[in-house]
């Protein structure tokens, strides 16, 4: 692992290449390791922020096999995965019975103002820093006025690289607020998981944010 660097697009298309490679030979044991996570606080986090009256529009970005998906749906919300990795998104498909996008992260084409929520749940870790104010750009943009935003990421001390086969860049809370607020949200809770552990044994960054309406983003760079 090393700090944030510049990636050339050759080694910026490896990083996702080599990462999706191995979520599509590793499908059915990703599958059957996390098709039984608890993951209800992270979905109740995004849930109870969200305004208007239910069933609500949820982007599930990074679905995997459609675990969480199909959790949602069950719920009455009218979800929508969105995955990289061929395999994951048949069988997204197949267990969720959700409609489900194959699209890149690094290649996203997302409906403007579509959606109530984006749940990126264990995701956008794998995006490269140089690329996430892009990505970050275009949730937000997909997002409908008051959207809300889910993101729960390993954390550490903002190093990238590969971790066997996998790239991801692990950030600490305070970079995570500067790309989020940099791309016009605003911080509405944050907590580390597992839940009830000791800090130095929850890895995991889970976070909740709301989109900013355009002015009130123009302002916060002027600020900034």
């Amino acid at each position: 692992m090393t700090h944030p660097s510049h990636l050339p697009p050759d080694a910026l298309r490896e990083a996702t290449q080599r990462t999706l490679d191995h979520y599509n030979h590793n499908a059915e044991d990703f599958f059957a390791g996390t098709r039984d996570h608890d993951v209800q606080q992270n979905m109740d986090a995004l849930l109870q922020f969200i305004q208007g009256a239910a069933p609500f529009s949820i982007l599930d970005f990074g679905c995997g096999p459609g675990r969480d998906l199909k959790a949602f749906s069950a719920r009455g919300h009218l979800a929508v995965g969105l995955e990289g990795a061929a395999r994951f998104v048949e069988m997204a498909r197949s267990y969720s019975g959700c409609p489900v996008l194959h699209q890149d992260f690094l290649a996203l084409d997302l409906p403007a103002g579509h959606f109530d929520g984006v749940f990126a749940n264990a995701s956008l870790f794998h995006v490269p820093s140089q690329a996430l104010p892009r990505v970050l750009a275009q949730l937000h943009a997909t997002l409908k006025p008051g959207g809300v935003l889910f993101s729960s990421n390993p954390r550490g001390n903002n190093d990238e690289g590969f971790n066997g086969e996998r790239y991801g860049a692990y950030h600490d809370i305070s970079t995570w607020r500067k790309y989020m607020t940099t791309a016009g949200f605003i911080e509405l809770l944050h907590y580390y998981r597992p839940a009830g552990l000791p800090i130095d044994q929850q890895p995991w960054l889970a976070s909740v944010w709301r989109k900013l309406d355009l002015p009130d983003h123009k302002a916060l760079k002027e600020v900034a």
